[in-house]
C-alpha cells in the first residue's frame, strides 16, 4: 500500500486538460481532512503534557490555512489561463471542424444549385444550434441536449426534446385530458397530446417510444464526431412540404428541409408564355402580360398582370336594375343582383290583399289567408274567406308550458301561454334537499360542495353543486423549472408547462447577445464576441495587442519590452512586466502525513536580461567581450583521414604535427564510426575494420548460394566470386551433376548443371509402332517429335485384320440363330399350354422333331474355336510389342 503523503503526487491515468482544473478547484473548496499527530508531537505530548499538544495543533492548523490559500490561488490562476489562452484556439478548431461537416452535409444540395446556399440559412441555423454546446435545450427539463442522449424532434416546430421527457409529457397530457371523463366516455375517443412549444397535436398512438435519427431511417444512430449530432449520415429523402414529387437531397439534418432545388419545365399562370426551366420550389411564375380571362360578370376581361388563382372581382361600375326591376343604380359588376327597399305591393290572386315581401323575383304566390286555417290551439280547422279572422274554438289550450311537464289550462287563446304556477315537490341540484314550490322557480340549497376539483388540491365550495364541478379557477403559482417565474396557468395536476420567457446572455462587453430559455442563463456558455477587447493595458506599453472580447484577465502582453538598458540599447525580449513566478521554500511540511501542496505563483516584474546586441569590434554580445566560440563546427581532419571533428568551435593545442591548422588535436573528437568505404561489385559484406585510412582488405568470407538447378547448396569465397568473369562464374555455381529438368518430350536433360533453358535436341531412343501395334522400330526421340519418320502396316497385318472381322461376323450370326431357336421353343411351349385346357382333355401324341447333327454338336465345336482365336490374337499383340 502506498504511503498517504504520496497519494497526492501520483495519478492513475492520463490526465485531460479539464480534469486537472476541476480537481484543483474541488481540492481548494474541500473541507480539511482529519489531521494525524506526528511522532514529534506525540513525544512532546508524552513529556510536557497538554500544552505541547495544543501548540502542535495550532501549528498544523496554521500550515493547513497556508496550503489552502496556495491551492485557491493556483486554481484561480489555472481557470484564468484556461479561458484566456486555450479557449480561442479550441473554438477555432471547433469552428473549422463544424465548417467541414456543414459543407459535407450541403454538398449534394449545392451541386444542384451551382453553389447557391442562400436557401439553407434556416437549416444552417438549426445545425449550428446542434453543434454549439448548450444551445440545444430541452424545454421540458430545461437541460442541455447532449450528443449521446436519445432525443425526439417535433415535426411542426422541429424543436428537440429528450425522449424520456417527451414520453412523460405525453403521458401527463393524456392523463389531464381524460381524468374528468366518466367511465362511460373513457376510451371511446383517442384524445391528442400537444407539443410543448408549438402545440401541434399528436395522436395517442404517435407517442414516441424509440430513438430515431432526424430522417427516421436509422434506429439508435451511432455517435460520430464527423456527423451532425443525432444524424445517421445518409441522404434525408424526406418529401418536401408542400409536396412536389421530389425528396430532400441534404444529408440527415435537423430542422425543416430547404426548398426543392430540382429544375422543372413549367409555364406561367396564364399559360400564354412558352415553358421555361425553373427551380421546383419557384416553378410558379408570372409572364407580366395582361391576364385576359373573362370575369364573372361576363362583360369584361381581367386587366391584371399574369397571376395565380382566380381573378379578382370586376372593379368596373355599371347601371343595373334590382331584382324586381323598379329601380336602377350604378353598382359594381362583381355583384349584379341586388334588392331595393320597396315592398312588392302586387295584388294577390284573392283580390283582397297585396304582396308584403320586399323586392323579389318570380310570382308572389297565393294569399297566406286562403284555404283551411287552424285556431290558435290548432285543434280545429276552419274554411273562411281571406277577409275574416279565424275564431277561437272554445276548447282548452293544452299546449305544453315552458317547464315541459304541465299543460296550459286556459281556453283556446291568441298569444303566448302563461307561466306555470303549479306547486310541485322539487329536489335541489345537489340532490340533498326537497321542497314544495312553484314549478317555474328553480330550487338551490345553501349546502357547499366539498368535492376536490380536477387540480386535486382545492375544494369546489360552490352552493348546491350537481357533482360536475367546474375546473379550478385559482392560479397555480408554483415556481417553474427556470426558478425565476411562477406558473401563470390555472391550478392543475402534473408538471407545469415550460417557462415561455427568454433571457439575454451577453458577452463581457455586452455587444453580442443570444436568447436562451429562462433558467439556462446560469449554465449556458457566453457567446463568442468578435469585438476587440477595450480594456486598458496593464503593462508599460501604451496599447495592448488586439484580441477579442473575453472574460477574466487579458492574455499576457507579447510585445517587445523596448526599455532603455544601462548600455543604451533597447530591451528586445517580450514584455515581462507581469510574469508569473513560482515561490519556492515558503512552506515546509510538518511531517510525512502532510500532503504536498501546489506551488504558489505571484505576479511580478522581472528585470531585463543582459544585452545581447553585438558590438562593432567583436561579434560577442554587448554584455560580454571575452574570447568566444563562433558556434560553427571545428572541421579538422581526424586521424582516420575520412571524417572531420564535429565539435563546436573549441581550443586546440598546436603540436608539431598539426602546425598547419588542418589536422586534429588532442582536444578534437575521436572517430568511432564503422568503415563506410564502397565494397567491390557483388560483395554484400561490410569491412570488419573500424574507420581507417587506405584501402580495405580483401573479403575472405564464404557465400552460401544455390547451384543453377537449385538442388545443391555451394560455399564459395566472396573474393573468387566477385573477381571471376562470366564463364568462371558459370563453372563456380554449377554442382557438376546431371540437370534434373524435363524436356518437352518428357525425357530428362542429359547436360551437366547449367544456367538458362535446356537444349531441345533429345537423343533418347524410343520405339515406333504401326497402327495395329504389330510392327515396331527404335528411333531417336527428336526425329519422332519433328514428324520425319512413320511406320505403316504390311500385308500380314491386313490379313489378320480381315480374319478377325470374319470371326466377329460368324459369332454375330450364331447369336442370332440361337435367339430365334429360343423364341421358337417358347412359342411351342405356350401353344402346348393352351391345348391342355380343353374340356375333353385328350392327350395327343407328342411329335418329336429330330434335330440335325450340326444343331446337336455346334456348341461343342464353336467354343474351342473361339478360344483358340482369342489366344492367337493376344499372342500377336504381345509379340508386336
Amino acid at each position: 500500500m502506498e504511503a498517504p503523503w504520496r497519494q497526492g503526487g501520483r495519478g492513475r491515468g492520463r490526465a485531460r486538460p479539464g480534469d486537472g482544473l476541476a480537481a484543483r478547484a474541488a481540492a481548494a473548496a474541500r473541507p480539511p481532512p482529519p489531521r494525524v499527530r506526528g511522532d514529534a508531537c506525540l513525544t512532546a505530548a508524552g513529556t510536557s503534557g497538554e500544552g505541547v499538544s495544543g501548540e502542535c495543533q495550532l501549528s498544523s492548523q496554521k500550515k493547513f490555512e497556508e496550503i489552502k490559500k496556495a491551492n485557491q490561488a493556483a486554481a484561480k490562476k489555472l481557470v484564468e489561463d484556461q479561458f484566456s489562452s486555450s479557449s480561442e484556439d479550441d473554438d477555432e478548431d471547433a469552428e473549422v471542424k463544424q465548417g467541414k461537416i456543414l459543407a459535407k452535409t450541403f454538398t449534394i444540395y449545392t451541386s444542384q444549385t451551382d453553389g447557391d446556399a442562400s436557401e439553407l440559412e434556416r437549416t444552417r441555423q438549426y445545425m449550428n444550434e446542434a453543434f454549439q454546446s448548450g444551445a440545444m435545450t430541452c424545454l421540458i427539463c430545461i437541460a442541455s441536449v447532449k450528443r449521446n442522449q436519445a432525443v425526439w424532434s417535433c415535426c411542426g416546430c422541429f424543436c428537440i426534446f429528450h425522449l424520456v421527457c417527451i414520453q412523460k409529457w405525453a403521458k401527463d397530457s393524456l392523463f389531464l385530458v381524460s381524468s374528468p371523463l366518466t367511465d362511460d366516455d373513457f376510451g371511446k375517443k383517442d384524445y391528442p397530446w400537444p407539443c410543448p412549444k408549438c402545440r401541434f397535436e399528436y395522436k395517442r398512438s404517435e407517442t414516441p417510444n424509440r430513438y430515431y435519427c432526424y430522417c427516421g431511417k436509422v434506429e439508435n444512430p451511432t455517435l460520430d464526431p464527423w456527423l451532425v449530432p443525432h444524424s445517421c449520415g445518409q441522404i434525408c429523402e424526406r418529401e418536401f412540404k408542400p409536396s412536389c414529387g421530389h425528396k430532400c437531397l441534404l444529408l440527415c439534418h435537423p430542422g425543416p428541409c430547404p426548398p426543392c432545388p430540382k429544375m422543372v419545365t413549367t409555364t406561367c399562370h396564364c399559360k400564354k408564355a412558352k415553358p421555361v426551366p425553373r427551380r421546383c420550389s419557384a416553378k410558379e411564375w408570372s409572364c407580366r402580360l395582361p391576364c385576359g380571362r373573362t370575369l364573372l360578370c361576363g362583360q369584361h376581361t381581367c386587366e391584371n398582370s399574369c397571376h395565380a388563382g382566380d381573378c379578382q372581382p370586376c372593379p368596373r361600375v355599371s347601371k343595373q336594375r334590382c331584382i324586381c326591376g323598379r329601380q336602377t343604380a350604378e353598382r359594381l359588376c362583381a355583384s349584379p343582383q341586388w334588392q331595393c327597399d320597396q315592398v312588392c305591393g302586387k295584388r294577390l290572386p284573392c283580390g283582397n290583399h297585396t304582396c308584403e315581401q320586399v323586392c323579389h323575383a318570380g310570382p308572389c304566390g297565393d294569399c297566406p289567408r286562403s284555404g283551411k286555417r287552424s285556431c290558435p290551439c290548432e285543434k280545429t280547422k276552419f274554411t273562411l274567406p281571406c277577409t275574416e279572422d279565424v275564431p277561437t274554438c272554445g276548447d282548452s289550450c293544452d299546449k305544453v308550458l315552458e317547464c315541459g311537464i304541465h299543460k296550459c289550462s286556459q281556453r283556446c287563446h291568441r298569444g303566448p301561454c302563461e307561466t306555470c304556477r303549479q306547486e310541485v315537490e322539487k329536489q335541489c341540484r345537489c340532490g340533498k334537499h326537497t321542497k314544495r314550490m312553484p314549478c317555474h322557480k328553480p330550487y338551490l340549497c345553501e349546502t357547499k360542495c366539498t368535492k376536490i376539483r380536477d387540480c386535486q388540491k382545492h375544494q369546489c365550495r360552490r352552493k348546491c353543486c350537481s357533482g360536475n364541478c367546474p375546473p379550478c379557477d385559482q392560479v397555480c403559482g408554483r415556481t417553474l423549472g427556470c426558478r425565476n417565474h411562477k406558473c401563470p396557468s390555472g391550478c392543475h395536476r402534473g408538471s407545469c408547462n415550460p417557462c415561455p420567457e427568454t433571457v439575454d446572455v451577453k458577452c463581457n462587453c455586452g455587444k453580442t447577445v443570444i436568447k436562451v430559455p429562462c433558467g439556462r442563463e446560469r449554465t449556458i456558455k457566453p457567446p463568442k464576441c468578435k469585438q476587440l477587447c477595450s480594456r486598458p493595458p496593464t503593462c508599460h506599453h501604451s496599447t495592448q495587442e488586439k484580441h477579442y472580447c473575453h472574460f477574466g484577465r487579458c492574455p499576457p502582453c507579447r510585445q517587445s519590452c523596448q526599455k532603455m538598458l544601462m548600455c543604451g540599447h533597447l530591451c528586445p525580449v517580450s514584455c515581462h512586466d507581469e510574469a508569473l513566478v513560482k515561490q519556492i521554500g515558503l512552506h515546509q511540511s510538518a511531517g510525512p502525513w502532510e500532503q504536498p501542496s501546489e506551488p504558489a505563483f505571484i505576479q511580478t516584474a522581472l528585470p531585463c536580461p543582459p544585452c545581447e546586441v553585438p558590438i562593432p569590434v567583436s561579434p560577442l554580445p554587448c554584455h560580454s567581450a571575452n574570447p568566444y566560440s563562433c558556434k560553427r563546427l571545428c572541421g579538422r581532419l581526424l586521424d582516420c583521414q575520412n571524417h572531420t571533428c564535429m565539435k563546436e568551435c573549441h581550443y586546440v593545442t598546436k603540436l608539431n604535427g598539426n602546425a598547419d591548422g588542418k589536422k586534429a588535436g588532442p582536444e578534437c573528437s575521436q572517430c568511432e564510426e564503422e568503415c563506410t568505404k564502397p565494397r567491390p561489385s557483388g560483395c554484400p559484406h561490410r569491412c570488419v575494420l573500424p574507420c581507417h585510412p587506405g584501402d580495405c582488405p580483401s573479403c575472405l568470407q564464404m557465400l552460401k548460394i544455390k547451384c543453377h538447378c537449385k538442388l545443391s547448396i555451394l560455399y564459395i569465397e566472396c573474393l573468387k566470386l566477385t573477381c571471376a568473369d562470366l564463364k568462371e562464374k558459370e563453372l563456380l555455381i554449377s554442382c557438376k551433376n546431371q540437370c534434373p529438368k524435363e524436356l518437352p518430350c518428357g525425357h530428362r536433360c542429359k547436360e551437366i548443371c547449367h544456367s538458362g533453358s535446356c537444349p531441345l535436341n533429345c537423343s533418347q531412343k524410343v520405339k515406333l509402332r504401326c497402327l495395329c501395334k504389330r510392327l515396331k522400330k527404335e528411333l531417336q526421340c527428336s526425329k519422332i517429335q519433328e514428324g520425319q519418320v512413320s511406320l505403316e502396316c504390311d500385308a500380314l497385318c491386313k490379313e489378320m485384320k480381315r480374319k478377325a472381322s470374319e470371326i466377329k461376323e460368324a459369332e454375330a450370326k450364331a447369336a442370332i440363330e440361337e435367339q430365334k431357336r429360343r423364341q421358337q421353343a417358347e412359342l411351342e411351349a405356350f401353344e402346348n399350354r393352351l391345348k391342355g385346357r380343353r374340356k375333353n382333355k385328350r392327350r395327343k401324341d407328342e411329335v418329336e422333331v429330330e434335330q440335325s447333327s450340326w444343331q446337336k454338336y455346334k456348341n461343342l465345336v464353336m467354343l474351342p474355336v473361339f478360344g483358340v482365336a482369342v489366344v492367337l490374337v493376344a499372342w500377336l499383340m504381345v509379340y508386336n510389342d
